[in-house]
């Protein structure tokens, strides 16, 4: 008896496994990306601040460097092979993937140089910048095409390689950077800039790690590859430089788009100095110190929760493009709803307990700073607004509205250049958070309403269950809250033993109610699926 062809999963299921692997592989890194942060702080000792100073405006420039280096073509990539995937022109994707590699070696060149020579006048002249910089010139050499690889697996729906292979590259970079900063602050010349500029030199460590595992999984699949271009229908003809101009045709999108937050940071980084110099009176020290908490501790740990944005973001571009390409509007319509709700029944409650958390968390990482935790506990909604800007961006990509994106990114930018002033005129540290918040804002509502103008997804149903979510979130952040209090009682959270015992409390605490408030009234399965069904029958919850 022949067997029965298994059932292909569906584009809600596609989602869920995509972001699955997506969001374990984004958020392992981020918190390992944060968790490093406990040793680096101790053995910098007084000089963490200046250092992690250094570190912030280093990377704020290298992500720069690193988006226009990597030119939007992973993403384009991605979009393009699931493109021709679905008119079955397998062969056609890996022509745009070999084409696109070598793009991506010379722009890694290319970018390599810029940073290098540029160093100095990006960092006006300032020396440890500068060695700072170059030290982040490195990984552009490698890192443009491990971003190709990753967006092509990608355009498979295939997640797994890429989640694996930034955890790699993610573990590769911390132990680098552990050992260098422990060799120069512990048992070298205790010289915090080449303590710096070493740990961000890691970042090129890590990309080699990441690009071998990609090289090994790439090898390992070649047959299947194979396979598959053999089965190609091969209708679809066009040349070498119509290949290379459809990458950049749809690479420049991402790159306007891809650099749009790091462009909020960017904006921060040169505009906060002479802002607040200009009315608030203050020191060159006490505003190094500033920005480091809202721009460099804070983001660290809200990057954990925003790196669930970025994981489905990656998971639903190729998803809508295929459906563009087979004019399936019906399935545009409910991916976009399956998104924004899958979103967020995780975002919105990760942001509440986040803030409900922020002071035992913010003391376990960078030790007790009244002022520190505050911008967190702001921080941790401002990534909401973050992440969904990411989502929105995406799906618009996806669906071949790069222009439309693009006007909305900028409108969102303009409502941050206006207010930047005025709201740190008013709300000095707290303004240039606020006024990101409102440029993200902006974008976000003008992106909802262009994609609901054009596939009248549920805008009613997920508002209805949002305000759910956001009901949940907040009980749950009230019950964390007190017993982070609670916790206070017995043993100080301002110290770091009774901060991670105040977290080691509230944290499963949060996750059991919110958990059991979707479970108990089918919120989840809503969102999430018969799977949750199942769970919650595991669970014996009717």
């Amino acid at each position: 008896m022949a067997k029965e062809p298994k059932a292909q999963p569906t584009a809600r299921e596609q989602m869920l496994r995509g972001s699955a692997w997506m969001t374990a592989g984004s958020i392992l890194s981020r918190v390992l990306g944060a968790i490093y942060i406990i040793p680096w702080r101790i053995w910098l000792g007084a000089a963490f601040l200046a250092a992690n100073n250094l570190f912030t405006k280093g990377y704020n420039i290298y992500s720069i460097f690193l988006t226009i280096a990597t030119a939007g073509v992973p993403g384009a990539i991605s979009k393009q092979v699931a493109h021709y995937n679905a008119m079955n022109e397998y062969r056609t994707g890996f022509r745009l993937f070999r084409q696109g590699a070598i793009m991506m070696g010379i722009m890694g060149l290319v970018s390599f140089a810029l940073m290098w020579l540029l160093a100095p006048w990006l960092a006006l002249n300032d020396a440890a910048l500068t060695q700072v910089y170059r030290s982040l010139a490195w990984p552009l050499l490698i890192i443009p095409v491990m971003s190709i690889m990753r967006g092509f697996f990608q355009g498979y729906n295939d997640m797994a390689p890429s989640a694996l292979s930034q955890l790699v590259e993610q573990l590769a970079r911390i132990i680098y950077m552990l050992m260098m900063t422990y060799a120069i602050m512990v048992a070298g010349n205790h010289n915090y800039v080449d303590a710096a500029s070493q740990s961000t030199f890691a970042a090129f460590v890590g990309a080699v790690f990441g690009l071998g595992l990609l090289v090994l999984v790439f090898i390992s699949r070649r047959h299947k590859f194979r396979d598959l271009a053999d089965q190609s229908l091969d209708q679809v003809q066009i040349s070498t430089p119509h290949i290379l101009r459809e990458i950049v045709e749809q690479a420049v999108p991402f790159i306007i788009i891809g650099s749009g937050v790091n462009l909020y940071y960017l904006f921060d980084q040169y505009s906060f100095y002479p802002m607040m110099q200009s009315h608030w009176v203050t020191s060159m020290t006490q505003l190094n110190s500033f920005f480091t908490l809202f721009a460099g501790n804070a983001n660290k740990l809200i990057m954990i929760v925003i790196s669930l944005a970025v994981a489905m973001s990656s998971t639903v571009l190729p998803l809508l493009s295929g459906a563009k390409t087979r004019g399936d509007d019906k399935a545009i319509a409910e991916q976009l709803t399956n998104i924004l709700q899958l979103f967020f029944i995780v975002m919105v409650p990760c942001a509440f307990g986040m803030a409900a958390v922020a002071k035992p968390l913010y003391v376990v990482f960078y030790g007790y700073d009244h002022l520190g935790i505050a911008i967190l506990v702001l921080s941790a909604f401002v990534a909401v607004a973050m992440g969904l800007f990411t989502i929105l961006a995406a799906a618009l990509q996806g669906l071949f509205y790069n222009r439309i994106a693009i006007y909305e990114m900028l409108a969102g930018m303009v409502v941050k250049v206006i207010l930047q002033w005025p709201l740190i005129f008013f709300f000095n540290v707290w303004g240039p958070l606020l006024a990101t918040a409102a440029g993200m804002l902006v974008s976000s509502v003008l992106m909802l309403y262009s994609l609901h103008a054009r596939y009248r997804f549920r805008i009613r149903q997920t508002g209805r269950r949002l305000l759910g979510i956001a009901a949940f979130s907040v009980l749950m952040a009230v019950v964390v809250f007190g017993c982070v209090q609670l916790v206070g009682l017995v043993v100080s959270p301002d110290r770091a033993l009774g901060a991670v015992i105040a977290l080691l409390v509230a944290v499963p605490i949060g996750v059991l109610v919110y958990g059991y408030a979707v479970l108990k009234t089918r919120l989840a399965d809503m969102i999430l699926g018969q799977r949750v069904a199942r769970l919650r029958a595991v669970l014996r919850m009717r």
